[in-house]
């Protein structure tokens, strides 16, 4: 059952990180957050904080944009950082792993279209969208199926 889309307004970039360190708290191997949304909304900033908030030692988190994937070390296990944008087949993403990594390891996906049939079917889909009137702010929105997303949802948009 897809459950009906809930939106937040993200008022400056330190509230994406917040939202981002969060989400990121509750997140274990198998979960796949889609980030979605036009270039420059966001995601690679959203993705970055929330990798920087599981990491023992800061590190550096580089846009996977040419590399692909970035992988992460955790204390839950390993974390995928994807970006999708350069790819045009199905065949590239499941060259990449992505596709047994969704089972085994924490997965943030940018440009998730790419994806099309192979997208997991409980992941957590945030699409962000720019502000025309106020360039810090940041309208998102939160998709799921899987009711294991609703406690989340309802601690991040109601607290």
């Amino acid at each position: 059952m897809i459950h009906s889309p809930v939106t937040c307004t993200l008022s400056s970039p330190e509230k994406t990180a917040n939202l981002a360190t969060l989400i990121a708290a509750a997140l274990r191997p198998g979960d796949c957050i889609l980030l979605e949304g036009p270039i420059g909304a966001g995601k690679t900033h959203f993705a970055r904080h929330l990798i920087q908030s599981l990491l023992h030692i800061p590190e550096d988190v580089p846009s996977p944009t040419f590399t692909l994937v970035q992988t992460y070390d955790v204390p839950s296990g390993e974390l995928w950082h994807a970006d999708l944008y350069r790819l045009t087949s199905l065949d590239e993403i499941e060259e990449l792993g992505l596709i047994e990594a969704f089972e085994t390891a924490i997965c943030l996906v940018e440009w998730p279209d790419r994806l099309a049939e192979l997208s997991p079917s409980n992941a957590l889909h945030l699409r962000l969208e720019l502000d025309l009137d106020d360039a810090d702010t940041r309208k998102l929105t939160f998709t799921w199926s899987d009711a294991k997303w609703q406690p989340l949802i309802d601690r991040t948009t109601h607290d």
